[in-house]
């Protein structure tokens, strides 16, 4: 029993290390353990465990509102595509035409203004009616000094004179200059034409108002008349048309065309 418990003392007793040789004090010396942290409060632990459950609600919440947003998203281009497609889904699957067949259409072009034709026709106008034309080799000799084409028998004259044919329209040269009495004149005559008729009148007043108490218009409105190829012939007016201060005038026929 004494050695037992003797070889047992002996086992308890720390060993005692010999002294380190050359070769074992150039090996590394190994790694220290680090001691075990310090065991922290009841208090501190219960703190943090609310900070994790707060964040962790934020990061649920904030994935729910993103999952949300791409739902949307997805809804947003599914109904995008679904409207994009609608005609062809209701339409179903068609063939494409060899010949379209379709009619190339011009566009409706405004009818052009005939500028060109307004502006030949003033400066024909302007041109056609001279003051200075010699008229007195053209009138008949007699005391009314009455107008009538080569071809126009006398007869058209003594027609004209006795009111065979009606005075469908009248102009007052009243109050007009000269040259605006030759502008007025010349327009008249060719609207009157254009229109069809065959007799006007023309009205260039005795010249009682004016000075010398002689006309103004009366020869000058003679001679525009010639050179106006519309006229056919005219004579002075009767008294009760207006007498020396009126011209009855006829007009040449409108020739209408077949269509």
């Amino acid at each position: 029993m004494a050695e037992k418990k003797a070889a047992a003392k002996a086992a308890m007793r720390p060993l005692r290390h010999a002294p380190a040789t050359p070769a074992a004090a150039d090996s590394p010396a190994p790694p220290r353990r680090r001691a075990p942290p310090a065991p922290r409060r009841a208090g501190e632990r219960i703190t943090q465990l609310q900070d994790l459950a707060t964040v962790a609600r934020r990061l649920r919440e904030e994935q729910e509102r993103r999952e949300a947003e791409d739902k949307a998203r997805r809804e947003a281009a599914a109904r995008a595509e679904a409207e994009r497609h609608l005609f062809s889904r209701s339409v179903g699957p068609v063939t494409p035409l060899r010949n379209p067949n379709l009619a190339r259409l011009r566009r409706h072009q405004p009818p052009p203004l005939p500028v060109q034709h307004w502006l030949d026709e003033e400066r024909v106008l302007m041109e056609s009616i001279s003051d200075d034309f010699d008229v007195s080799t053209l009138l008949d000799t007699d005391d009314q000094l009455s107008f009538r084409r080569p071809g126009i028998g006398v007869e058209i004259t003594r027609r004209l004179r006795a009111g065979h044919w009606s005075i469908q329209r009248q102009l007052d040269l009243h109050g007009l200059r000269v040259d605006e009495a030759r502008e007025a004149l010349g327009d008249f005559i060719r609207q009157a034409h254009k229109a069809g008729l065959r007799c006007v009148r023309v009205v260039h007043g005795k010249g009682l108002g004016s000075p010398g108490k002689s006309p103004v218009l009366k020869g000058r409105v003679q001679r525009w008349l010639v050179q106006k190829s519309e006229v056919l012939a005219f004579v002075q007016a009767r008294p009760m048309d207006g007498g020396a201060g009126a011209l009855v005038v006829l007009l040449q026929p409108v020739l209408h065309r077949n269509t």
